[in-house]
């Protein structure tokens, strides 16, 4: 998989992008669980991509849901027994 970050929130720690092969859009944000720091990537469809592309605080409360594990079925990777926390 490719995930190619098409904007990014420094402040907020979080980003939004397309993965190249599938042309699946995704909203990522880091996160650890002691042993190593990954991302968890969340899918969105492209209408709400550019809804969060064109208001980024619509996007910031997409991502503190997927923080608190509320949307855990958008993941488009499913994290293993030691999974992460957002950081």
């Amino acid at each position: 998989m490719k995930f190619k970050d098409l904007f990014v929130s420094r402040q907020h720690m979080f980003s939004m992008g397309i993965e190249e092969d599938s042309g699946q859009h995704f909203v990522s944000f880091p996160v650890s669980n002691g042993m190593v720091d990954y991302e968890e990537y969340y899918a969105v469809d492209p209408q709400t991509f550019q809804r969060f592309l064109d208001d980024p605080d619509a996007a910031l409360a997409f991502v503190m849901k997927c923080r608190r594990r509320e949307l855990d079925e958008l993941l488009i990777i499913k994290p293993g027994t030691n999974r992460g926390t957002a950081i």
